[in-house]
């Protein structure tokens, strides 16, 4: 039994969905359920499959099917954030769950069907290669200032010659906001940045903004990188 059987509603989510969308490789499987996480853990071990709560208290359960890991994570909306970590609570409502995510093409869910959930015009702005944050882009950015490096990390892989305006008028507002920001989690930004085909016009774009000298001030002005 998979865990669509195991987990009646469960949707395929994020990444998985959008990489398959747009006819590249998918590496990782991320799902999710409207299930509080106990729930989840006690319906896939029913099931006879091996998992891991390890991410049990942010709401995640790792099954293992056939050697490969499926998270799997209860459907969550925000109750609290402080510009990097969200107090989050479980719901049954999938937009509410799609609306708390970075992108709209991260917002997209799967049925096990092929039924694609599209709440916010995720599969529009993958074909126009639009990189779009979800509702109003200062107030993701607000809620979690890693969203400002993960959109040129996006930008670089599904970015188009033209990047969002919105988006980018918004990171450059929050550009103090990255202070708060840990070395760790920006050099991880950074580096999966530079893993991409061609980074170099998002990099240009991350120096024009603001952004990457407020993270790597010896990166100098944008000069450097034209």
């Amino acid at each position: 039994m998979g865990v669509f059987a195991a987990l009646p509603g469960a949707r395929a989510v994020g990444g998985c969905v959008r990489d398959h969308l747009a006819g590249l490789p998918v590496h990782d499987i991320d799902m999710a359920a409207p299930f509080p996480p106990e729930e989840i853990a006690r319906r896939l071990k029913a099931a006879g499959l091996r998992i891991f709560e390890t991410g049990l208290s942010h709401g995640t359960v790792t099954a293992v099917l056939d050697r490969a890991p499926i998270e799997v994570t209860s459907l969550r909306r925000d109750v609290v954030t402080d510009g990097r970590h969200a107090k989050v609570a479980w719901t049954t409502d999938w937009n509410e769950d799609a609306a708390r995510r970075d992108f709209t093409i991260n917002a997209m869910s799967m049925e096990g069907d092929g039924t694609l959930h599209d709440p916010f015009g995720g599969v529009a702005d993958l074909a126009a290669r639009r990189v779009r944050f979800v509702g109003d882009a200062g107030t993701r950015l607000a809620e979690d200032y890693l969203r400002a490096l993960r959109f040129f990390r996006f930008q670089a892989r599904y970015g188009g010659e033209v990047p969002d305006a919105e988006a980018l008028s918004a990171i450059r507002a929050a550009v103090p906001g990255l202070a708060r920001l840990s070395a760790e989690r920006v050099w991880s930004e950074i580096k999966r940045l530079l893993a991409a085909p061609n980074p170099r016009d998002a990099l240009t774009l991350m120096a024009k903004s603001g952004v990457l000298p407020a993270i790597l001030p010896e990166a100098g002005a944008p000069a450097r990188l034209d």
